[in-house]
């Protein structure tokens, strides 16, 4: 029986993964899976060797904080790996752990096959790291059309795959009549996967939502939660007094209210091109504290956090980050908007240009899966 590890390193990681293994169950039954992962990989009956929220740090300082923490985890992570003995270890994103527990297993076992789905940012920070990825894995799958040059320059086999956020929407319509009242329109909130994330960005987006309320009253204002922080955003605004607030984590359920929403207010990520992708004007929000700011400025060498504002070297997506991202102004922001539909209306044709140019041939999910199923007979 063929094995596969499967190793992620927080929850939008454990979706992707999700979705490639759950192509790979439908065409073989008898592989054998182990992971790090999280609710979603376990919806697929892939049992994970701890749980994904004892690794999900955010931030250099954090890291530095919880060092010893996450060591331990590596270690940990790869002498189950080891003595799981996978034909191949597949990882997924969260690239200063996984890509770390991949190093130290393909040294120590080079039988092991090393595929590794989401290319870290190198065209952000950090380049010099394709050369160190070279010596310990062996395919990987890239997101974007224009980070194949950066891996072809030290001769990496990659394959771009495409982004999983911009496949078809699908045509299955989930009910969502007993969630949002028909009299409201929908403004759907991303806050972040990461507990450190929700934690700096929550307070404000309730002070933002406040402001709506006293403005406006025909607003429904909904949180998009993984499963694993629902229960923090619920408890968090649950004494706020909010009578317009919902928060939901069912994947289903978040997709039909996206394609229902009038705008999104989303915390910087990649999150955003599901927003673009389902044709809904928006925001982008960011904030760290301040060291880690001042680090990130001295060593990203791009002008934009938003990879659709990146790929334009402009900004199509206004961008509200650090002293910026603040409830005034992304009120201000959202309502100016809103009341320009001119410019939500060229804000989404851009979008939907550079969306065209990233898209794979089939799907994302789809296009890994193949790779891995050849890989386990080559």
């Amino acid at each position: 029986m063929k094995k596969i590890f499967v190793l992620t390193g927080e929850p939008s990681g454990d979706k992707l993964a999700s979705t490639v293994i759950s192509k790979l169950q439908n065409d073989y039954s008898d592989i054998e899976y182990l992971s790090v992962g999280g609710s979603h990989l376990k919806k697929i009956g892939i049992k994970s060797i701890f749980e994904l929220k004892e690794i999900t740090y955010l931030g250099f300082t954090s890291v530095i904080f919880n060092f010893l923490k996450i060591k331990k985890k590596i270690n940990q992570s790869v002498d189950e790996i080891l003595k799981f003995n996978p034909d191949i270890l597949f990882s997924v994103d969260s690239p200063d752990f996984t890509l770390r527990v991949a190093e130290i297993v393909k040294k120590r076992n080079p039988k092991i096959k090393t595929i590794h789905y989401v290319a870290p940012q190198v065209w952000i920070w950090r380049k010099n790291r394709v050369k160190k990825i070279k010596k310990f894995i062996d395919h990987i799958l890239l997101l974007f059309n224009f980070e194949k040059k950066y891996f072809e320059e030290e001769s990496i086999k990659n394959t771009f795959v495409g982004h999983p956020l911009i496949e078809d929407i699908g045509t299955n319509k989930t009910d969502i009549s007993n969630l949002i009242s028909k009299n409201k329109k929908i403004i759907s909130i991303f806050p972040g996967s990461r507990k450190s994330e929700t934690n700096v960005l929550l307070p404000i987006l309730i002070e933002f939502i406040s402001l709506m309320n006293k403005k406006e009253s025909n607003y429904s204002f909904v949180f998009h939660a993984t499963d694993e922080n629902k229960d923090y955003i619920v408890d968090f605004i649950k004494d706020e007094n909010l009578e317009n607030v919902d928060v939901i984590s069912n994947e289903n359920i978040k997709k039909e209210v996206l394609l229902n929403s009038i705008f999104a207010v989303c915390k910087s990520g990649t999150v955003s091109l599901q927003v673009c992708n389902s044709n809904v004007p928006s925001i982008i929000i960011y904030k760290l504290n301040f060291i880690n700011f001042m680090i990130f400025k001295l060593l990203v060498n791009v002008k934009f956090a938003n990879i659709i504002n990146i790929i334009n070297n402009k900004e199509v997506i206004p961008e509200l980050l650090q002293s910026e991202c603040n409830a005034k102004e992304i009120y201000n922001s959202v309502s100016y908007i809103l009341k320009n539909p001119s410019i939500a209306k060229k804000q989404l044709e851009e979008c939907n240009i550079t969306l065209d140019g990233i898209r794979s041939k089939t799907s994302s999910s789809n296009e890994a899966a193949s790779i891995l199923r050849n890989s386990l007979v080559s």
